[in-house]
C-alpha cells in the first residue's frame, strides 16, 4: 500500500514537471513571437493586408535672383484603376481612350491585367481629371501627386532644364542639383482583405513625403527674358542657326542671364528636338576669331614686350608666314597697339603673337580660362580645344593670335573678358546663388571665388582703354555704343570649319561681340554669339546691335544712370545717405576684438573684393553697382561672431 502510495506521489511530480516544462515552452514561444519577432510579424502583417505604391516626391522650387518662381511643383491628379473592380475592360477603354489620348488596345490590356493596381495616367491637367471623374466608372480612383511646372515657360529653359517622370533632373539645373531638389517620396496606401481584395476607397491614404530644397539663382528673370527676346530677334533677321547671349556680373561671377538659340518650352520638353533642348552657351565651341585679340594684347602688355603707343609695321594688308598669306581688310601700314585692337589687323597681331612667343601666349590663354572648365554650375560643359604649344607650327601661332586654329566656349569667353573688366582677376561664374530647406531656412549660401589673377590692374586698366576704342568712331564696333555710356569691347567674325573638306568654309561663319558696360566701372559683361547668319555676316553688323539693345535695356533695369548724370535727392533720401566719420581716417589695424571697418563708400564691387581680399575681411555683399551701406560704420571694431555687411546700389 505504501508502494502503491509512493508511486502515485512520482506520477504527479512527473506530469507537474512535464505541465511545468509544457508552459515555459508555450510562454517562450509566445514571448518570442509576441516580442521578439513583433516588428519583422507586423511588417509581414501589413504587407498582407496593405498595397503601398511609391508616388512621385515633391521637388524643391527655383527662383531666380528676386524670388520670382521659375519652377515648382504644383498638385495634379493621377489616374489608376483597380483591375479587378473593372466589369468590361473594352467597354471602359473605348469610353477613355479620347480623354486620355491612349490607344484601346493599350488600355484594354491594362485594365484586362491580372492585378489589383495599374497606373493608368499620371499627372493629369484638372480638365481631364474632370471629365474622368464625370464618368463615374467602378474602379478607377486619383490620387495626388505633384508635378513640375515652368511658369515663365521658355525663359531660362536651357538654364534650368528639365525632369522626367521618375521624377528626376534630366538637364540643366535640374540634373546638377538633382540631389538637393528631389524630396523624399510618399506612399499610396490602400488596404485588403483576406483574399487580397480591395476594401474602399475611404481606406487609402497617403503617408510621408519631404518637399525637396529650393535654389535661389543669380539670373534675372527680366534680363533673361531682355536676353532671349534680343538672340530671337537677331537669329529670325539674320536666318542664323543658332546662337548665345551670356551676361555676367563682372566683380563676382554671377550670372545675370545666359539664352541660347533654338529654345524650347520645360513644360512640353519631350515634343522638341534634342538640339533645341542643347544650352550652346556652355556645350558648343567655336573659334572666336578677332574677339581673342584682346588677350593677346594683355599678354603683349603684361610682359613689356610693345609701348601702347609704339607704332607696327602692317605690311600694306599682306603678310607672309610658314608658306601662308595672311591677309588685313584694308591695306594698313604704320598702325600702334591701339589701332590694332581698334582696326581688327590681322598681320599686326601675328607679329604681336610672334614677339610673345608660343610659351608664354599658350600660359596667358590658359590664365584666361581658355582649354579648361570654367567650373560653373551647369552639366555638359567642354573644356573647348586648345593644342599643346609644341604642337605649333610658325602658322599655327600667327592663327591663334587672331583667334583661328582654338575653340572656346561663350561662357568661358564671358568669363575671360570679366577678367579685364574687373582689373585682373578670373572669376569663377555661377548660378546658384543660395539653397533654403522646404521651410526657407538657408542651409547653403555661395560666395565669390577668385580663381586666379592673370594680368595686373595696369595692364587691364591699359586693355580696357583699347577696347573702349573699338566701339568709337573708325572702330570695327561702333554698332555696339549705348547713348549715355562708354562701352569696352572687340568684334569678331570666325569662319566654320567645314567638315567636309576639312578647310575653312567660305560662306558659315560665326558672328560675335564681347563687352562691358560701364567701361568706367563695369557691371555687366555680355557676350554674344550668332551661329551662320545669312548675308552680312560681320560681328560689328550682326552681334554688336544686340550687344547695343541688350545693355541699354539691362542699364535702365539696373537704375545704373549714364555718366555725369545729376539726381536730386529728397530731404528724407539726404537724410538716409551715411555721415562721414571721423574713426575712418585711422589706420585698418587690429585692435583687441577684431578688425577696424574700412569705409567702402562710394566703391565698386569689384574695389571692395581687392580691399576684402588685401585685410582678410569676410563680409556679406548684396546688391550690385557702388557700396552705399555698411555695417559697422567706417572704423569701427569687426567684433568676433557678428555679421558685418556692404549694400550696394546705383
Amino acid at each position: 500500500m505504501a508502494l502503491s502510495e509512493r508511486g502515485v506521489q512520482i506520477r504527479i511530480r512527473i506530469y507537474g514537471f512535464l505541465f511545468i516544462l509544457a508552459f515555459l515552452t508555450i510562454a517562450g514561444r509566445a514571448y518570442y513571437l509576441q516580442v521578439v519577432q513583433a516588428p519583422d510579424l507586423q511588417q509581414r502583417a501589413d504587407q498582407q493586408r496593405q498595397r503601398v505604391v511609391k508616388l512621385a516626391p515633391q521637388r524643391g522650387s527655383i527662383f531666380d535672383r528676386n524670388g520670382d518662381p521659375l519652377a515648382v511643383s504644383l498638385a495634379a491628379e493621377s489616374l489608376f484603376a483597380d483591375p479587378k473592380q473593372v466589369k468590361n475592360p473594352k467597354a471602359v477603354a473605348k469610353r477613355l481612350k479620347e480623354i486620355l489620348k491612349v490607344s484601346e488596345k493599350e488600355l484594354t490590356r491594362l485594365l484586362s491585367a491580372p492585378k489589383r493596381f495599374v497606373w493608368l495616367q499620371r499627372k493629369l491637367d484638372p480638365d481631364v481629371a474632370k471629365q474622368v471623374r464625370a464618368l463615374k466608372i467602378d474602379g478607377l480612383q486619383f490620387v495626388t501627386e505633384r508635378k513640375r511646372y515652368y511658369p515663365q515657360t521658355s525663359t531660362a529653359a536651357h538654364v534650368l532644364g528639365f525632369i522626367g517622370l521618375d521624377p528626376k533632373g534630366l538637364e540643366g539645373l535640374e540634373l546638377e542639383y538633382d540631389r538637393q531638389l528631389q524630396g523624399e517620396s510618399g506612399r499610396l496606401v490602400s488596404l485588403r482583405d483576406a483574399r487580397g481584395r480591395g476594401l474602399s476607397s475611404a481606406d487609402q491614404l497617403v503617408q510621408g513625403g519631404v518637399a525637396g530644397h529650393n535654389l535661389f539663382l543669380t539670373l534675372d528673370r527680366s534680363l533673361q527674358y531682355v536676353a532671349e527676346k534680343e538672340l530671337a530677334r537677331v537669329v529670325r533677321e539674320t536666318g542664323a542657326v543658332g546662337g548665345t547671349v551670356v551676361m555676367l556680373e563682372p566683380a563676382s561671377g554671377r550670372v545675370l542671364a545666359m539664352a541660347s538659340q533654338p529654345d524650347y518650352n520645360p513644360n512640353l520638353a519631350g515634343q522638341s528636338p534634342a538640339g533645341n533642348r542643347r544650352n550652346r552657351a556652355v556645350c558648343d565651341m567655336y573659334e572666336p576669331g578677332s574677339t581673342f585679340k584682346t588677350f593677346l594684347m594683355a599678354g603683349v602688355l603684361e610682359e613689356g614686350l610693345v609701348r601702347p603707343g609704339q607704332k607696327i609695321y602692317c605690311e600694306n594688308g599682306r603678310y607672309s608666314v610658314g608658306g601662308k598669306t595672311i591677309r588685313d581688310h584694308v591695306k594698313f601700314q604704320q598702325l600702334t597697339l591701339q589701332e590694332v585692337l581698334k582696326f581688327s589687323s590681322n598681320i599686326g597681331s601675328a607679329k604681336l603673337g610672334k614677339a610673345l612667343e608660343r610659351e608664354k601666349f599658350y600660359s596667358y590663354i590658359r590664365d584666361f580660362g581658355f582649354g579648361e572648365k570654367s567650373g560653373l554650375d551647369l552639366p555638359g560643359e567642354v573644356s573647348g580645344m586648345l593644342r599643346e604649344p609644341s604642337n605649333w607650327f610658325e602658322i599655327d601661332l600667327a592663327a591663334i593670335s587672331f583667334g583661328q586654329g582654338l575653340s572656346v566656349t561663350p561662357i568661358q569667353m564671358a568669363s575671360a573678358i570679366a577678367a579685364i573688366a574687373n582689373g585682373g582677376l578670373l572669376m569663377e561664374p555661377y548660378l546658384v546663388e543660395r539653397i533654403t530647406d522646404a521651410e526657407g531656412q538657408q542651409i547653403q549660401k555661395r560666395l565669390p571665388q577668385v580663381r586666379r589673377r592673370v594680368i595686373s590692374e595696369k595692364t587691364a586698366q591699359q586693355v580696357r582703354d583699347m577696347m573702349i576704342s573699338v566701339t568709337e568712331p573708325g572702330g570695327t564696333g561702333t554698332r555696339a555704343a549705348v547713348p549715355g555710356y562708354q562701352i569696352a569691347g572687340k568684334t569678331g567674325t570666325a569662319q566654320k570649319v567645314d567638315t567636309v573638306t576639312g578647310g575653312y568654309s567660305l560662306d558659315k561663319h560665326v558672328s560675335s561681340f564681347v563687352g562691358f558696360v560701364p567701361a568706367e566701372n563695369p557691371a555687366i559683361v555680355i557676350a554674344v554669339t550668332v551661329d551662320e547668319p545669312k548675308g552680312k555676316d560681320y560681328g560689328g553688323l550682326v552681334a554688336a546691335p544686340v550687344f547695343a539693345r541688350i545693355a541699354g535695356q539691362t542699364l535702365s533695369h539696373l537704375n545704373i544712370l549714364p555718366k555725369g548724370t545729376v539726381v536730386a535727392l529728397t530731404p528724407e533720401q539726404l537724410a538716409e545717405e551715411p555721415l562721414p566719420d571721423l574713426a575712418a581716417l585711422l589706420p585698418d589695424v587690429e585692435s583687441s576684438n577684431g578688425l577696424r571697418m574700412p569705409n567702402f563708400f562710394g566703391m565698386s564691387y569689384r574695389q571692395v573684393l581687392q580691399l576684402m581680399e588685401k585685410k582678410k575681411l569676410n563680409l556679406k555683399l548684396s546688391g550690385s553697382g557702388q557700396a552705399v551701406k555698411q555695417y559697422p560704420e567706417p572704423g569701427k571694431v569687426i567684433e568676433y561672431g557678428k555679421q558685418a555687411w556692404i549694400r550696394f546700389g546705383a
